[in-house]
């Protein structure tokens, strides 16, 4: 690759990797695993970066990228060796409240697109389109993803359900 092509894609690395590694950290809730899964989506990205030219919205085309790498670990996860039943770190010190241990274990408990879908549109603050397009799905799935996950949330926090809206009458 030309050398001006590799100094694009450092820059580009260099600004969106906190992003990044943040999406990945909400994703999965481990920093170690969120390293990996930025790692290789980062290693994906600078194969296809000759390519990039034509690819209209880089940012979402890496969020997709990055989001693909996590549902496809959760997919093959079943084979996987894991050697520690904890980090042997603590946790970074820049976590949010709402990533705190508990929201982070009922996340963990969720079924990966559900999962993926919570955490883009309440953690990351993504908009349904958005959503649809990271995830290649349409927006009523989303939607759809979203209710699911939201109820099985409620019920793993002990969060009573919420009571339906009632109608007004007309008289």
């Amino acid at each position: 690759m030309p050398e001006r092509t590799d100094r694009d894609y450092l820059a580009f690395v260099h600004a969106r990797v906190a992003e990044l590694r943040r999406t990945a950290y909400l994703l999965c809730g481990d920093p170690h695993q969120a390293d990996d899964f930025v790692q290789e989506t980062l290693t994906k990205l600078y194969a296809r970066w000759p390519r990039i030219g034509r690819v209209e919205n880089v940012d979402a085309y890496v969020h997709t990228m990055l989001v693909r790498v996590f549902l496809d670990d959760r997919r093959r996860g079943w084979w996987k060796v894991r050697l520690l039943s904890g980090s042997p770190e603590p946790p970074p010190a820049d976590q949010n409240p709402e990533d705190g241990p508990v929201v982070r274990a009922a996340l963990a408990k969720l079924p990966p697109r559900q999962q993926a879908v919570l955490v883009l549109r309440y953690l990351c603050d993504k908009p349904v389109r958005e959503v649809a397009d990271l995830l290649r799905c349409s927006e009523g799935t989303v939607k759809s993803q979203t209710a699911h996950g939201l109820t099985r949330l409620r019920a793993l926090l002990g969060v009573p359900a919420l009571a339906p809206a009632v109608s007004r009458e007309k008289r």
